[in-house]
């Protein structure tokens, strides 16, 4: 398994579920929603105008400053990079979701922004140059001093450029798998309909009934399965 598949199995492993920590929403907005009828027939799914306005005063907002995001730029490629297939979550655009979040969830924004500052501390510190700036190797060198841990101590008391790393990995994750590029690296279909072959024989035998065969050559022929049936003005089925 390499790297990337191993990264794809922490993911499905429930590994963004960390970030339900912060939680998605403040008290203030589940509060706003009590009562408030959502949808309306016929049915119209998708954000309420409290959620479509706190998106839009979201995406107008800049929390990130170029450096910054430039950065996060770099390590989204270096946490989960391109391979034969599928882009990196550079390429799939995790930068602007981390830039999103560290403005939905305030609680991030001290760990992200001073995570990126250690980064640029310790570049300059070991080789006279910001994190971005440096070789590949140089910034791998400088994660693998802060990508392995002490499990047995909470991610809290953890140092900061811990805690801010696994927050970025989680992050990254988190924004790829979620993006049409990371879903198709998955793999994810969708849910698939079961082939029903109808219900047992041995249960119809107990109830004492039986199938028309001219009912089971329409609706349990699994070579038909994807046909829309039709419906006769009168309400038969036809076909």
């Amino acid at each position: 398994m390499d790297r990337r598949d191993s990264l794809k199995s922490i993911f499905l492993g429930g590994i963004a579920g960390s970030l339900m920590l912060y939680g998605c929403k403040t008290e203030a907005e589940a509060s706003a929603k009590t009562g408030q009828e959502i949808y309306e027939f016929p049915y119209k799914y998708g954000r309420t105008p409290q959620e479509k306005e706190l998106i839009e005063e979201l995406e107008t907002d800049q929390f990130f400053n170029e450096h910054e995001m430039e950065t996060i730029g770099v390590l989204c490629a270096l946490i989960l990079p391109a391979n034969e297939k599928f882009g990196s979550a550079l390429d799939a655009g995790v930068p602007d979701f981390i830039e999103f979040m560290a403005k939905d969830i305030p609680e991030l924004q001290t760990t992200l922004r001073g995570g990126l500052m250690w980064l640029d501390h310790k570049s300059n510190t070991e080789f006279n140059m910001e994190f971005k700036s440096a070789i590949m190797e140089q910034q791998k060198s400088i994660l693998d001093k802060i990508a392995y841990y002490e499990a047995d101590i909470p991610m809290d008391k953890q140092a900061l450029e811990i805690q801010f790393f696994n927050l970025m990995c989680n992050l990254t994750l988190s924004g790829y798998y979620t993006t049409k590029m990371g879903i198709e690296d998955l793999g994810y279909k969708g849910n698939m309909p079961n082939i029903w072959d109808g219900v047992p024989e041995d249960v119809l035998e107990q109830h004492g009934v039986a199938y028309e065969e001219e009912w089971l050559a329409k609706c349990v022929d699994q070579s038909k399965r994807g046909i829309m049936a039709e419906w006769d003005e009168n309400g038969n089925l036809l076909t």
